[in-house]
C-alpha cells in the first residue's frame, strides 16, 4: 500500500543544501518534507570543512555559539610543504565574518544539528530511509516525488520539489536536465592515520613531484587526501599496499610506522572527482540545488559551503512565493541567475588550479621550482588574506533574508 504524504515544498536529499533549506523554509513558515535516502548521516570521508560563509550563516540564525559546543578543530591558516620547505599560503585572521577560522567537524554532526532544529518546527518533517526513485508530473509540471522506504512506497505531493540529492541526483536525472561536464584530471584517495601530540598542529599540503598529499588536522588522527591522476586507482592497486604506504611515507616521514596501519585496500577510499553543472536548473514545479546543480572538485573544500550558500540563496528567492502558493518559473529562473556566477567561477578558479597546476605535478619527473605565487605569500601576511577570502568566503556570499515565523 501506498503512503501519501503533502507539503508545500519537497525536498529530496538530507544532505548540507536539502538540510539547510529545509530548516530555513519550516523556520519561515513554509511546511516542508525533506527525504534522506539512508537511515543516518554516518558516512565517512564527505566533506568535513565547515567554512566562514558557513559559520557566518550560523551566526545570523542565532545558532552559532551552540553549533561550535559540538567537537570540532578551528584552522586559522594554510600551509604547503614543497619539496622540503614550508609555506604559509593563506591567513583568515583578517576575514570579515564573525569566525575567523575553517571548522573541521564531521558532516553527520553538521546535519544531526540541522535536523535538531528542523524538529522543533512544526512546519518541518524528515523522513529517513526515502530513497526516491520517480517524478510526479502532469500537464508538464511536477507535482512531487516518488520514494521507496522499509515500510513501502511513499508519495509526496507538494507545490515544490527541490532536488538536493548530490552529485548522482536520481531528480536531475528523471527531470532530464541537461549537465555540462567541466572535466578533471585527477581523481584523489581518502585514508585517516593516527594523529601524535608531537605531530604539527598546521593543515597542509605536501607537494613533491608526482604526489600530492593534503592533510587535515582532526585532533586525534590526519584526514588525508592522496591526489592520483584520473582513472589511476587501477594502477597504485597493482603496485601493491606496501608501495602506497612507502610513497605516503616519504611525502611526509614524521608518521613513521604509522603508515603501517593502512594494510586493507577498504581503508582507502576513492573519490571520483568530477566537476560538471547544470545549464538549466529549474522546470515547472522542480529546482535543484548543491551539488545535484553543480558537482564542484574538492580543491579548497568549498562544495559544502556553496551548497550552503545556494540554500540561504533558494529560501531568501522562495519563501515568500511558497507562502502564498504562486512559485512563477521566474522565481525559479531567478535562483540559479543568483548562484550561476559563484558557480562559474569557483568551478572556473579549480578548473585552472587543475590544469595549470595540478596535472603538470602528478605528471612532474624532476625538482619543482617553488611558483613566485607561494613565495609572496610566505613572504607577504597581508597577501594570505586573498586566498583565505576565496577559499573562507567565496564569490558573492549569501545572508539570511527569511524571517523567523
Amino acid at each position: 500500500m501506498t503512503r501519501s504524504l503533502s507539503a508545500v515544498c519537497c525536498i529530496a536529499g538530507g544532505g548540507p543544501a536539502g538540510m539547510m533549506l529545509g530548516y530555513l523554509l519550516a523556520r519561515a513558515g513554509v511546511p516542508v518534507v525533506v527525504l534522506e535516502k539512508h537511515a543516518d548521516f554516518l558516512r565517512d570521508f564527505r566533506g568535513d570543512t565547515v567554512h566562514p560563509s558557513t559559520l557566518q550563516v550560523m551566526h545570523e540564525l542565532g545558532l552559532l555559539d551552540e553549533f561550535l559546543k559540538l567537537p570540532h578543530q578551528e584552522v586559522r591558516e594554510l600551509s604547503l610543504q614543497i619539496g622540503a620547505e614550508r609555506f604559509k599560503v593563506a591567513d583568515f585572521s583578517r576575514l570579515p565574518t564573525a569566525c575567523k577560522f575553517v571548522a573541521l567537524m564531521p558532516q553527520w554532526d553538521l546535519l544531526d544539528f540541522l535536523a535538531s532544529k528542523g524538529r522543533e518546527l512544526p512546519t518541518f518533517t524528515l523522513v529517513m530511509q526515502a530513497e526516491v526513485e520517480g517524478l510526479i508530473e502532469a500537464g508538464g509540471k511536477v507535482l512531487g516525488v516518488m520514494a521507496r522506504t522499509p515500510d513501502g512506497p511513499l508519495e509526496v505531493r507538494a507545490d515544490l520539489t527541490v532536488g538536493a540529492d548530490g552529485r548522482h541526483s536520481a531528480v536531475r536525472a528523471a527531470a532530464g536536465l541537461p549537465v555540462q561536464d567541466v572535466g578533471a584530471p585527477m581523481d584523489v584517495l581518502w585514508f585517516r592515520l593516527p594523529r601524535q601530540s608531537t605531530d604539527d598542529d598546521d593543515t597542509f599540503g605536501h607537494v613533491e613531484p608526482g604526489r600530492l598529499l593534503v592533510m587535515l588536522n582532526r585532533g586525534d588522527y590526519w584526514q588525508c587526501a592522496y591526489v592520483i591522476p584520473k582513472n589511476g586507482h587501477e594502477r597504485v592497486r597493482a603496485e601493491g599496499l606496501e608501495a602506497f604506504q612507502a610513497d605516503v611515507r616519504r611525502l611526509s616521514p614524521f608518521l613513521g610506522e604509522r603508515v603501517s596501519e593502512l594494510d586493507d585496500w577498504e581503508k582507502i577510499k576513492l573519490l571520483t572527482v568530477s566537476i560538471d553543472r547544470l545549464t538549466q536548473w529549474s522546470r515547472p514545479g522542480l529546482i535543484c540545488i548543491g551539488d545535484a546543480a553543480h558537482a564542484m572538485s574538492p580543491i579548497g573544500g568549498v562544495g559544502i559551503n556553496l551548497a550552503i550558500q545556494d540554500a540561504v540563496a533558494a529560501a531568501n528567492i522562495l519563501a515568500g512565493p511558497l507562502k502564498t502558493g504562486h512559485v512563477a518559473a521566474a522565481d525559479l529562473a531567478a535562483v540559479q541567475k543568483r548562484r550561476m556566477f559563484p558557480t562559474r567561477a569557483t568551478q572556473g578558479a579549480q578548473s585552472l588550479i587543475q590544469k595549470r597546476i595540478i596535472a603538470p605535478l602528478l605528471g612532474a619527473k624532476g625538482s619543482l621550482p617553488i611558483p613566485l605565487p607561494v613565495r609572496l605569500l610566505n613572504r607577504f601576511r597581508l597577501l594570505r588574506g586573498i586566498p583565505a577570502r576565496l577559499v573562507g568566503i567565496g564569490v558573492r556570499p549569501e545572508h539570511v533574508r527569511t524571517p523567523a515565523v
